[in-house]
């Protein structure tokens, strides 16, 4: 089956398409700066790129676009619009309307609208990219996989917060978690690796510029780091994380932010780049520690810590451990990171091969990262969203025509 895998963004819209019985991608690429001029990165199953410049005003006209940079006779991959089966979208936040992925009929989109306060920045834009593939393709069945989907299985005393019940019964505050879609792939993966599914414990790591712990036991999910929105739990590239909640009003006051300049402060200005005041990015924060950087160092090692915090505590949680997953930019391509965090986790029997450890990164392979003497074993292993939204989107389409 052919199916588009669409990410919709504010003013961007990216796209995969697949053939699911080979596993393979046809071409993607992106549209950019929708609604205030446009462009589009195309890329051919070969590596080959081609860039041009046209008018988006909407996320239908880009859809538009992406159909017509498909089928084109000369860096097209298929000959008409029809050869799409079905499209696959990935949805940031389900809030307690979906625990699974869903195909797209009126009461799922009104649902949908309905998480609109719990992720304003991404479900609009997924709103709009549904409807762009709906104007375009409108006899095409399309499909919801969301990444707080697989963070569902958590019990009560994990994703309930201590304030009074009726604000969770009239407002569904819990925690949600994101990057679902990815823990639920690379735990997967690592299941395989390990040869069974039950009695697995596995903690996973989604590191990047958004980061997520995950800790998986029996293939399900019994806690994650990220909370009612994806501001909760480590440090990130701009995002705080979880810090002590009087903290928000003491800066309100001092600072005389408004609630929505707070929010923008604690998910744009902190982070990697409030600590380290040089940048968000990982790769900028390493290169400013070879220097002798203090405020750099500071901002890496306070990563690195909370997530030595995480595995200690979900270890506990899971009582004991299997394995250790990192994924996703900095998981896959950042060996510094992943060498803070091993390191005098000898207690939980973790021991990594530091050698092998420094030569992974920037490959398309998974890695075994632990020694032969390692009592839980680590593994780098790339995630791959984009194929599980293309698999769920094939089965649920699959079986409306059973």
């Amino acid at each position: 089956m052919k199916v588009l895998v669409v990410n919709a963004g504010s003013s961007s819209l990216k796209y995969q398409l697949f053939n699911t019985e080979t596993g393979s991608v046809m071409a993607k690429g992106i549209c950019e700066r929708i609604g205030i001029g446009g462009r589009i990165e195309h890329k051919q199953a070969d590596g080959t790129k081609t860039v041009r410049d046209i008018e988006m005003p909407n996320h239908s006209v880009a859809t538009k676009i992406v159909v017509e940079t498909l089928t084109d006779p000369e860096i097209g991959c298929i000959k008409s619009m029809s050869e799409i089966e079905a499209v696959g979208h990935r949805i940031v936040h389900g809030g307690a309307y979906f625990s699974e992925s869903v195909l797209v009929t009126d009461d799922v989109i009104e649902k949908l609208k309905k998480c609109v306060d719990l992720a304003p920045l991404h479900t609009v834009p997924h709103l709009m990219g549904i409807k762009g593939c709906t104007d375009e393709m409108p006899n095409v069945p399309q499909v919801l996989v969301f990444d707080t989907a697989f963070h569902q299985t958590m019990p009560e005393k994990a994703y309930m917060y201590p304030i009074p019940y009726k604000m969770y019964e009239q407002y569904d505050i819990r925690r949600y978690g994101a990057h679902g879609t990815s823990h639920r792939y690379v735990a997967g993966e690592m299941c395989k690796i390990l040869g069974r599914t039950e009695n697995t414990k596995i903690i996973t790591c989604h590191l990047g510029n958004g980061s997520s712990i995950s800790a998986v036991k029996d293939g399900k999910v019994i806690d994650t780091s990220m909370g009612f929105t994806p501001l909760d739990g480590v440090e990130m590239g701009t995002r705080c994380g979880s810090i002590d909640p009087a903290i928000v009003t003491f800066i309100m006051d001092k600072e005389g932010f408004t609630p929505n300049e707070m929010s923008e402060f604690m998910n744009k200005k902190c982070g990697f780049l409030g600590v380290s005041e040089i940048s968000p990015d990982s790769r900028d924060i390493e290169a400013a520690i070879l220097k002798g950087d203090h405020k750099a160092w500071l901002a890496a090692n306070i990563l690195a810590y909370q997530i030595q915090k995480y595995i200690g505590s979900y270890t506990a949680a899971m009582n004991g451990l299997d394995a250790i997953v990192f994924t996703a930019g900095m998981g896959e391509n950042n060996p510094e990171l992943r060498d803070r965090v091993c390191h005098d986790m000898e207690y939980f029997g973790i021991e990594m091969d530091y050698e092998v450890n420094a030569k992974a990164h920037h490959q398309p392979n998974v890695v075994k990262l632990s020694t032969d003497n390692s009592k839980v074993a680590i593994y780098l292993i790339p995630t791959n969203e984009e194929l599980v939204i293309a698999s769920d989107t094939e089965n649920i389409v699959k079986s409306l025509k059973k």
